[in-house]
């Protein structure tokens, strides 16, 4: 009852922005995180993808079954989330909200109940082991029938705890595939269970039967032990490596103070603040939305949003992003964005979608993961078929260690379980992955190319110089010129305004130039913005660019070059001045130094791009391009055959961002919802390159060894199996131990980038 009021309560519109967003590339529908829990292997995402795509109008479904999280896309008015939720219920799974409060505690009540099913298992092995070790040390006639028969049946009674208690997870997970015709990875090891059970059971009842000859207590409570234990390994896995996810996921508050009218606080839920509010913080605290501090100072954590370890001062008149920590002082914010429209919403948003991405090696596994389940199925029933003549009991001991010991579960994990740590660890280092599939690509890649502006030299521009024509003055030229860069996000655009800004502030007519505003803007990506603005009460249209967008001259000089221009022509041209990033060199050094091939494409001047490229230490610089002669030049060295990585600002570089291998947007004013970028570097730092690529290569050399440790383990395994020379104990523990063995390797990834990757 709880829980189908919980599910209505989902069903209020209200309600879906904390777990939904509007769909961009269907109008009307609605695109919600959710979390699985019941599912254990790729063959349950599976089911579960199928499930949900039956509902009429669920539209694209993605889950991953690693990190079982899922995209669900779904129209309001054909469906509402109760509906879609309640289709998986029918087939034993539950899907909950990915924000869900609750959440968290589900997974710790969940493992905790795995302990304790660990623990019985372990407890009733032990004592299984005991009764049985006197049959296997000692020589025929040596204990008598009667106590043999007495040893058997407390062993029967030991193991029905096991049974009924230990083997719940798999035998639940069994009896719902089979009602509803589907097969995962739980349904041969159930069936192993119960054969065993089954078998050895018989031959207590009656032991001058055909089954009568030898029980298997013993190995069922083993193998059960050792799945047990792999299984809770796994959770516990699983948790860590998603532990940046979750951790950024969940930084939210449930409620804020928020200033009334009256001046007074008032606690109020998170989804009812508003652009405007004032709230209040207090040490400890995480900050709910974007804002400007309006009175006190304090150090605030952004470590898991930008990457930026140390804490931050902030005080009045700085601002604040969702999600962060308030460390020491009491502030007062004015809210400036909430939900969606915070940086952390577009975090949140790229870390979902690289959850829920699957890698091209991930997906060729979900692809045979059915299909090889039931052919385990048949040929466990072929191998119980031929040896059944020789030996009934023998031969379905022999079906239930095929059964066991191929289940696919260490072949399912391979790819993913890597994937997931490298991501994870990379979040926590400021670089967020927008697709597990660039881990993979990145690994490959011969050839870096780099933007300029914002990219090797800061996003900080000064104003060297500034020509006009006769008749404006700088200061006006400066001044329209400001008043069209507002609009953008470039770092020349920041560059001016900000000039502007000082230069009225000194002069007092900041609340002047504020007032000033552009009609009809527009930015062609790599050229400029245009506008029209009102200059003595005419309408005057304006450009703001380069060079050949405004058809101006170009003056000598190493510096950078934007020019104004209206309808008449050349206005004037703003010289800036701009800075190489400190860390530029020793990240080329440190790039050619793991054979990387290093180019420079920019759409500033020949001479400015060709000095900052020498300063850098990168031959191949090429100035004066265009967004479309980047795409071009890139796909000609795609043709050549070389794998490219291209690095940008990720503002005016889509195109190419889009078309290179592997893509990386640099810097904190990259509009992240908007980026075409593979990777985002968080905190603005090369560095993160070099490691990001590191940790890329690491990636795919364990993911490599996860897959062929897993073939090697079924090509070993299956014969030995076939041919009854592997106990169900063993297959038991075989399996277990792959598994284990595949997360292990995986969590090798899990550690801190900083802290595993040598610096640059």
């Amino acid at each position: 009852m709880e829980r189908e009021q919980g599910l209505k309560l989902l069903d209020d519109p209200q309600e879906w922005a904390a777990f939904s967003l509007p769909e961009k590339t269907q109008a009307g529908c609605w695109s919600s995180s959710v979390v699985f829990e019941g599912m254990h292997c790729a063959a349950c995402a599976i089911t579960l993808e199928d499930a949900l795509r039956a509902v009429p109008g669920v539209g694209a479904v993605q889950i991953n079954a690693a990190s079982h999280r899922g995209r669900i896309v779904w129209s309001p008015e054909l469906t509402r989330p109760s509906e879609w939720m309640r289709s998986v219920e029918r087939f034993g799974y539950k899907a909950i909200p990915a924000n869900d409060a609750h959440a968290h505690e589900r997974r710790r009540q969940e493992g905790r109940r795995m302990v304790w099913r660990l623990a019985v298992a372990a407890l009733c092995m032990m004592q299984v082991m005991m009764y049985a070790t006197p049959v296997y040390v000692t020589e025929p006639g040596d204990i008598t029938p009667e106590m043999v028969h007495l040893l058997r049946w407390a062993s029967w009674v030991l193991s029905l705890p096991v049974v009924f208690f230990s083997c719940t997870p798999f035998l639940r997970s069994a009896w719902r595939d089979l009602r509803h015709r589907q097969v995962s990875m739980d349904l041969p090891v159930a069936l192993g269970m119960v054969v065993t059970f089954v078998v050895s059971s018989i031959g207590t009842f009656e032991p001058t039967g055909p089954f009568g000859a030898e029980v298997y207590f013993d190995s069922l409570t083993m193998f059960v032990f050792f799945l047990l234990t792999g299984r809770w390994l796994e959770l516990r896995m699983r948790d860590r490596t998603a532990g940046a996810l979750e951790a950024v996921l969940n930084r939210l508050p449930d409620s804020v103070r928020k200033r009334m009218p009256d001046g007074l606080w008032a606690l109020i839920s998170i989804r009812r603040l508003a652009v405007g509010d004032v709230i209040e913080v207090l040490p400890g605290e995480a900050l709910a939305g974007d804002g400007l501090v309006l009175a006190g100072q304090t150090q605030v954590d952004e470590a898991l949003l930008t990457g930026e370890s140390s804490p931050l001062s902030r005080q009045v008149g700085d601002r604040v992003i969702a999600g962060s920590h308030n460390l020491s002082g009491t502030i007062e914010v004015k809210i400036e964005q909430v939900g969606a429209a915070t940086r952390y919403a577009q975090i949140v948003s790229l870390m979902e979608s690289a959850s829920l991405s699957k890698p091209s090696m991930a997906l060729l596994v979900d692809r045979w993961a059915k299909p090889f389940l039931l052919a385990i199925l048949l040929v466990s029933l072929a191998s119980a078929i031929y040896w059944w003549p020789t030996d009934p009991a023998h031969a379905l001991m022999v079906a239930v260690a095929v059964l066991i010991v191929t289940c696919p579960c260490a072949l399912s994990l391979a790819t993913p379980a890597a994937m997931l740590a490298s991501a994870g660890a990379l979040a926590r280092g400021g670089v967020l992955v927008r697709r597990l599939e660039a881990l993979q690509n990145l690994a490959t890649i011969d050839t870096v190319i780099f933007d300029k502006t914002g990219t090797l030299t800061r996003d900080a521009f000064e104003v060297a110089n500034i020509h006009t024509r006769v008749g404006t003055s700088q200061a006006q030229a400066l001044q329209w010129a400001a008043t069209l860069a507002r609009h953008s996000l470039h770092p020349v655009s920041r560059a001016l305004w900000s000039e502007a800004r000082q230069r009225a502030l000194a002069e007092g007519s900041l609340s002047s130039l504020e007032s000033e505003t552009a009609q009809a803007v527009s930015e062609k990506a790599g050229q400029g913005v245009s506008g029209v603005l009102t200059v003595s009460g005419r309408a005057v249209p304006l450009r703001l660019g380069s060079a050949a967008y405004c058809q101006a001259p170009i003056y000598e000089g190493a510096h950078l070059q934007v020019s104004l221009a209206d309808d008449a022509g050349w206005i004037a041209t703003f010289e800036l001045a701009e800075e190489v990033r400190p860390e530029a060199p020793a990240v080329a050094k440190a790039l050619k130094q793991l054979g990387l091939q290093l180019k420079v494409l920019s759409g500033d001047a020949q001479s400015a791009v060709a000095q900052v490229a020498s300063c850098v230490g990168i031959d191949d610089a090429r100035g004066a391009c265009s967004p479309q002669d980047k795409l071009q030049a890139v796909q000609a060295w795609q043709a050549l055959g070389h794998r490219v990585a291209m690095v940008g600002d990720g503002l005016n570089d889509g195109p190419v961002l889009a078309g290179a291998d592997v893509s990386f947007a640099l810097g904190q004013a990259v509009p992240l919802a908007q980026s075409k970028a593979d990777f985002v570097l968080m905190g603005g730092q090369l560095h993160a390159l070099v490691q990001t690529l590191v940790r890329s290569r690491q990636t795919l050399r364990i993911v490599k060894q996860n897959l062929v440790w897993a073939a090697l383990y079924n090509a070993a395994c299956i014969p030995l199996a076939l041919l009854g020379w592997l106990p169900a104990w063993a297959a038991g523990l075989g399996m277990a131990l792959s598994s284990l063995l595949v997360v292990l390797n995986a969590l090798r990834l899990s550690k801190d980038v900083a802290s595993s990757t040598p610096a640059a």
